[in-house]
């Protein structure tokens, strides 16, 4: 007889991996909603929810090209889409860069999945910021390494502290993930910062993975610098999507390419089309889009500048948390959300989790905790962006209840 218990509990690879922003407390927010309750659900950045539309061009380019998209495409993506991820790497002067580099995916997810699996083995550390989108840590660890975290404190408005990401250099160390614009914390990095970064990189010859699904969403002065042009001694992986930028979200369409000095790589490039090959291929009528997307009018901008949608709701969020007595933010330059702090002097104690959940039962607000994006402190929450204005104005009322509803409370420190 098998020794085995009959029942059927999870993998123990799961066991530190955790994705917290569809979490318990988004299961609650759907308990919530089927009782009868609105729910403003700021939880997770899903354009579409809040109203938003992928251009229309890019929904003619799949209806035009249905009708061929019915079969298996190669397992690297549709020609058109990959050799316009190549045009636009190009124009920003990465010349050593052909369609073969260009790996197209169900959404960037799919591929941090993919280009993890096919570099690690068993105890292969990556370096992933903290706060950082908490994929890359489950991706990492889902796929037998370690993930090593680099702190941007918000003491340094949520930069990287570059002494403390190279003491964490070991011989173990694989790879150095770079989020910019930044999720969870909406900080674009300095030209300077990403040249030491890369200068650490190409010293200790780690692979880099430049995640850059928010490039070009800044706000004001800020200015967003891409990684590969600045990269020559070691391989680095791009990035993006029609997520964000196009607010297609549902289309699941992503891509990765690869530059800089990618000799020496050719096994690991072989190894990842192969992952490539098993899952036969990415979603057809999506990659369709592609081309249209990056080579055509980016709206986006008109919901940046001043007037524009996201531009509003970023300015309502820094407002409400000056008028708010027990909040702090440092004003997000790029991305659609924002990382807040409670103030600990007022609530000494603050835990995320508990304050989240009495918002969520009291005021039917679904925030995301702080500690969701592997943070070692527990009196900060991200939110998104997506709102208009006049929803996040009441958002930071109820906020603003339920803080001093959580500061009385007995069980708040």
């Amino acid at each position: 007889m098998s020794s085995r218990s009959n029942n059927f509990g999870p993998s123990n690879s799961l066991h530190d991996v955790r994705y917290e922003i569809r979490g318990p407390l988004a299961h609650r927010a759907h308990e919530l909603e089927f009782q009868g309750y609105e729910v403003i659900s700021l939880n997770i950045g899903n354009p579409g929810r809040f109203g938003f539309r992928a251009p229309e061009s890019l929904r003619l380019a799949i209806i035009e090209n249905l009708g061929g998209s019915d079969a298996y495409c190669h397992q690297k993506g549709i020609f058109p889409a990959r050799e316009a991820v190549v045009m636009q790497q190009q124009s920003r002067g990465i010349m050593n860069v052909s369609a073969d580099d260009v790996f197209i995916g169900n959404g960037v997810s799919e591929l941090i999945d993919l280009t993890l699996r096919a570099l690690l083995d068993p105890g292969d550390e990556v370096l992933i910021p903290s706060p950082d989108y908490p994929l890359w840590t489950a991706a990492v660890t889902l796929n037998r390494g370690k993930a090593v975290h680099y702190p941007c404190p918000p003491e340094l408005g949520f930069q990287p502290d570059l002494e403390a990401l190279e003491a964490l250099i070991t011989p173990s160390t694989r790879a150095l993930v770079i989020i910019n614009p930044n999720n969870p914390t909406g900080a674009v990095y300095s030209k300077a910062t990403l040249q030491q970064m890369i200068a650490l990189a190409e010293k200790h010859r780690l692979i880099i993975f430049s995640d850059e699904i928010y490039e070009g969403m800044t706000y004001g002065d800020a200015e967003f610098f891409p990684v590969a042009p600045m990269v020559s001694k070691t391989l680095v992986g791009t990035f993006s999507g029609l997520s964000k930028i196009y607010r297609a979200c549902g289309y699941r369409v992503g891509w990765v390419s690869f530059a800089g000095d990618k000799a020496g790589a050719g096994g690991y490039l072989e190894g990842l089309d192969t992952l490539a090959s098993l899952r036969l291929c990415s979603n057809v009528p999506g990659q369709w889009a592609v081309q249209t997307a990056l080579g055509g009018y980016q709206s986006i901008n008109e919901l940046l500048e001043p007037g524009g949608r996201l531009h509003e709701s970023r300015q309502a969020v820094i407002n409400g948390c000056a008028a708010s007595r027990y909040l702090s933010v440092v004003a997000p330059a790029g991305s659609i959300y924002a990382f807040i702090g409670i103030d600990e002097q007022l609530i000494p104690g603050a835990d995320d989790h508990r304050f989240a959940l009495q918002l969520l039962e009291d005021e039917h607000v679904l925030i995301a905790p702080g500690t969701s994006f592997n943070v070692p402190y527990k009196n900060y929450f991200r939110i998104t962006l997506l709102p208009d204005a006049e929803t996040i104005d009441e958002v930071f009322k109820r906020l603003d209840r339920a803080l001093t509803k959580y500061a009385e409370s007995p069980n708040a420190a």
